[in-house]
């Protein structure tokens, strides 16, 4: 019997891995901005795109600081990094007046042990050795999808699995290098560039349970956290990300749920992260909000977190309505407090579904939407997290600020990236 290719071989290794238990998971870190369209930055130097397809080599440290992000290149795929992925979350109201959450999420896993050969020449263009073959499975695609109905006390959810040989001439399943654009199983996100310097996301996906079809149009700048996109997450530098957010998206489409279509508006949050290293060795999970303030703030702040519950590292960022300047959250800056907690029937894990949060920029109470929003993707992922729509209000007056998501992974069992 003739022998198992590298990346036959590579695959099985895999699929064993996942099987054991594979697991990743979305959101967490402050910042400059850069025009909406996502005119390209820093003309000359190497992005770290350069890094990722596949130009990358171990001996370039995976997440450097002052290199500038490029785009629209950046809003692709970076194949070269392990963990990737693109995160859209929003709070909609149907025509009746009805509200909802909803989050899509793309992953992409790097299975391969070490990243594509360097390629003779640094850069965008440069050149690199041909793409493995069709078949060949380098990376791993996941996506998530999620709707809440708070009025109805429902939460459902979907998932897809895949595997992609890192080529973005592959179709269907794939990502694109030179923009945002993720397909998997018939679900997608896509990027396009609108006039006045405006840009689109729409996304399109279908459940037994529901479906969206969902434009997210930015109404901000691009707002590029930790400094200038490279977001650290622990005490150690090489724990990073390159990490960026398009927040107050104006959102257009429509949803569907137990057999009913409706037309829906509102307002969402959408991430876009890379990294190679990420945890810290004692973290066991992260806790993280991404909040569009009703009065055009934005609203960043996330804690990576021990098993006992106290923070390794915790970072974010705020920057008030309109192009004022952004404020980074340093390691001491934040304060998490849980105040109410509610246990899965389905995972016994036992999570904080009400929090205190002090920030510099002030203090405020997070609150779910409705207790129950745990996602069990062990079928895809591997992991059991909690990710729900949440409500920010003003902690001294009770009043509602504003409006997003809530993550907390690491409460079902240590989360492995």
């Amino acid at each position: 019997m003739a022998r198992p290719s590298p990346w036959r071989r590579l695959w099985l290794q895999a699929a064993l891995a996942q099987a054991a238990g594979l697991a990743l998971g979305t959101g967490a870190g402050a910042v400059q901005a850069r025009p909406a369209g996502g005119q390209p930055s820093g003309a000359g130097a190497v992005s770290p795109a350069s890094a990722g397809v596949p130009g990358f080599s171990p001996d370039w440290p995976p997440v450097r600081p002052g290199l500038p992000l490029r785009f629209p290149r950046d809003h692709g795929a970076h194949p070269a990094f392990r963990t990737e992925w693109w995160y859209a979350t929003g709070a909609v109201r149907t025509e009746s007046g009805e509200a909802l959450g909803f989050q899509v999420t793309f992953f992409r896993s790097r299975v391969a042990a070490e990243p594509p050969p360097r390629p003779v020449a640094v850069g965008p263009l440069a050149s690199a050795p041909p793409p493995p073959g069709r078949f060949d499975p380098v990376h791993l695609l996941f996506a998530h999808g999620a709707l809440t109905d708070p009025a109805r006390q429902t939460h459902v959810h979907g998932q897809r699995l895949g595997r992609w040989n890192g080529d973005p001439a592959v179709r269907p399943d794939h990502a694109t290098l030179s923009d945002t654009g993720v397909q998997l199983g018939g679900w997608l996100l896509e990027r396009r560039d609108l006039p006045g310097g405006h840009s689109a996301y729409h996304t399109r996906l279908a459940d037994d349970a529901f479906a969206l079809d969902l434009t997210l149009t930015t109404t901000q700048p691009l707002l590029l956290q930790g400094d200038a996109g490279a977001s650290r997450k622990g005490p150690d530098p090489a724990q990073a990300s390159y990490y960026y957010t398009q927040p107050q998206l104006a959102v257009s489409g429509q949803v569907r749920r137990q057999g009913q279509t409706d037309a829906v508006r509102g307002t969402a949050w959408l991430d876009h992260e890379w990294s190679e290293s990420l945890l810290h060795p004692e973290a066991v999970g992260w806790d993280w909000i991404g909040m569009n303030l009703a009065n055009g703030a934005a609203l960043t702040a996330f804690q990576l977190r021990r098993a006992d519950g106290s923070a390794v590292w915790v970072g974010g960022s705020w920057r008030p309505a309109g192009d004022a300047q952004v404020q980074n959250f340093g390691p001491n800056d934040l304060r998490w407090m849980p105040l109410r907690w509610w246990v899965s029937p389905q995972s016994q894990a036992r999570y904080p579904v009400r929090w205190r949060l002090e920030t510099p920029a002030g203090t405020f109470e997070v609150q779910a939407s409705l207790d129950a929003q745990e996602l069990d993707s062990r079928q895809s992922t591997g992991t059991v997290y909690w990710e729900g729509l949440s409500t920010l209000l003003n902690a001294s007056t009770g009043q509602r600020v504003g409006q997003g998501y809530l993550e907390m992974t690491g409460y079902a069992g240590r989360l492995r990236l």
